[in-house]
């Protein structure tokens, strides 16, 4: 049996068991890699034929490798177990559970098996009886502190499950899907290692349960807990090592991941927006939105990471891309949280910041643990001048995901708007050993560095130096760096980076301040060293403009001529206007 067909069989057998135990997001997600595989050209369907065109088109536009198998740590040596088929009247009582469940009648599906003993049974009844203590504790937090106040509530199913599930573990008598649910229970009770080594035990024994996996990774905050897990070699694996090393901020081992995936799963949705995600993060903004609109095509209802194409949207300042986006979203389920957050950079981009508060607030409102809608609100009450609000903000997004280095930058924005710059460097060094590739950071730290309470230049210095090295789009390190060392009285230094900043103007044909200033700095230095020639030519080059620079290059010019003839200058004046 080929390894795709491999896949294509355990997937197909993997969404029927997620799906009879109401894991339907694991069952979802096993589906569209079920889709991704590529098909026997004989068995194509119209409507598959179109999927995988569009999908190949991305992979086309960016180079990427084809590749006929799995790669070499994706080979499975794992069958895929046979479900416990419980008695009849058992079945029964399964199935009436399950339609209690699907309707969210969770404690009377846990009540109506009771008495089954059977591992599929007793696993719905768990998964019921924590649900419905989710949902309570949901409506409890509502309850004393509203839809989006902090609260001390807890699940209170959790001491009974943990009781429960710890029992049957001890036993032997658990499957994998139980596995899961105690990982989860220890999770929710603070014991992170208990609950990485029954994750593991869980996906190990079934990798095909996505849940698990992604369960697993929310607790492999550094790369050697990662290392350090003790996982069997199945394909499932690299999908999981390619989303850990993304959210462990290792794009480039990422990337290379799924470009190995691609080799079986080469139409799969999932795995290219895992990719724009990655891009995004290394700032690669053309081809995000290549991608993006690509999966649109393939899939006009998709909601799900379109938050994130509104984000490249906004920061591209394409506004009438994001207001298509948002138009669309908004006619497809306006109530997604996703939904919710593209609408609020829409109105972000127009400067309708109260209107965008109103909608983040919405999408946390449907999902309190949504990170990007509390960071994204922290930025709309900056911009509101509201910075206690924009600190709350931040704080609730710190505390989702300590590793959100954008949360950490706001906070550090917050508190330099409050005048408080050493508050301010605390929280712009956490962002930037976050985030050490983000010039945007260091330039940030070295611009709290140069306030007046603080006036470290030297630090500054290092910082602007590494915003230098880490691809400053926007041009702002070289040019601090050469006025710094001009303040400090280095003129060397400074004529080397007003050098390289003019260089790099002309090289993007761009024209202002900047430019002046350095071809000033740069005339005067270089008359200061007698090097008349180059100042001549820095000098000329100013005469083009129209301002007090172009009196003081022709100042320059006639100083310049005495030294270098012996005899009066020529008249300056007769320069054409």
């Amino acid at each position: 049996m080929s390894s795709k067909e491999s896949c294509r069989n355990e997937l197909r057998t993997a969404i029927l068991q997620l799906s009879d135990r109401c894991l339907y997001s694991a069952s979802k997600w096993a589906a569209e890699q079920l889709v991704g595989i590529e098909q026997d050209p004989a068995k194509f369907t119209p409507s598959h034929s179109r999927f995988q065109r569009g999908s190949s088109s991305i992979r086309r536009r960016f180079g990427t490798n084809e590749i006929s198998s799995t790669p070499t740590a994706g080979v499975s040596y794992v069958t895929t177990p046979v479900p416990e088929d419980d008695d009849i009247v058992s079945n029964d009582c399964y199935l009436l559970a399950k339609s209690y469940f699907d309707c969210r009648e969770y404690r009377r599906a846990a009540h109506t098996l009771r008495d089954q003993t059977g591992k599929k049974a007793l696993f719905l009844r768990f998964y019921a009886l924590y649900l419905a203590g989710e949902k309570r504790k949901e409506e409890e937090t509502i309850e004393l502190e509203g839809s989006l106040g902090k609260s001390d509530a807890v699940n209170s199913e959790l001491v009974s499950l943990e009781r429960e599930l710890s029992t049957l573990r001890k036993n032997g008598n658990i499957d994998p899907f139980g596995l899961y649910l105690y990982g989860l229970v220890q999770r929710e009770k603070g014991c992170e290692e208990l609950a990485r080594t029954v994750l593991v035990e869980s996906v190990n024994s079934y990798p095909w349960n996505w849940n698990a996996w992604s369960e697993l990774q929310s607790l492999c905050t550094t790369v050697n807990v990662l290392n350090n897990l003790n996982l069997k070699n199945h394909w499932m694996k690299d999908f999981f090592l390619a989303s850990a090393y993304h959210e462990l901020r290792m794009h480039s081992e990422s990337l290379a991941k799924y470009d190995g995936l691609q080799g079986t799963f080469c139409f799969s949705n999932y795995i290219q927006a895992q990719i724009a995600k990655a891009q995004y993060s290394l700032r690669e903004f053309e081809q995000v939105e290549v991608i993006f609109e690509e999966l649109l095509r393939n899939d006009p209802y998709r909601v799900e990471d379109m938050d994130m194409y509104s984000n490249v949207l906004y920061a591209k300042e394409c506004f009438s891309a994001l207001s298509y986006l948002a138009h669309r979203v908004f006619l497809t389920d306006k109530y997604r949280p996703e939904s919710c957050c593209i609408i609020g950079n829409y109105y972000s981009l127009k400067g309708q910041h109260e209107k965008s508060v109103m909608y983040f607030r919405r999408a946390l409102k449907l999902n309190k643990n949504y990170l990007s809608a509390w960071t994204l609100m922290g930025h709309e009450y900056v911009e509101m001048k509201n910075t206690p609000a924009a600190v709350d903000a931040y704080r609730r997004a710190v505390a989702i995901n300590p590793c959100d280095y954008r949360a950490w930058y706001g906070l550090g924005q917050a508190y330099e708007m409050m005048g408080m710059p050493f508050y301010a460097l605390h929280y712009f060094r956490k962002s930037v050993y976050l985030h050490p590739n983000d010039s945007r950071l260091w330039i940030a730290m070295a611009q709290c560095y140069e306030t007046e309470s603080l006036h470290m230049l030297e630090e500054a210095i290092k910082c602007y130096k590494r915003a230098a090295n880490c691809n400053d789009r926007e041009a702002i390190a070289l040019h601090q760096l050469a006025k710094l060392h001009s303040e400090l009285g280095r003129s060397e230094e400074a004529a080397f980076y007003y050098k390289k900043d003019l260089e790099r103007m002309e090289a993007e044909e761009r024209e202002g301040p900047n430019m002046v200033e350095a071809l000033l700095f740069l005339a005067t230095n270089c008359k200061a060293e007698k090097r008349f020639e180059e100042a001549e030519v820095y000098c000329t080059r100013l005469l083009d403009y129209t301002g007090p620079e172009k009196e003081t290059a022709k100042s320059l010019l006639r100083g310049m001529r005495i030294p270098v003839s012996g005899f009066p200058s020529m008249d300056v004046e007769h320069f054409p206007p």
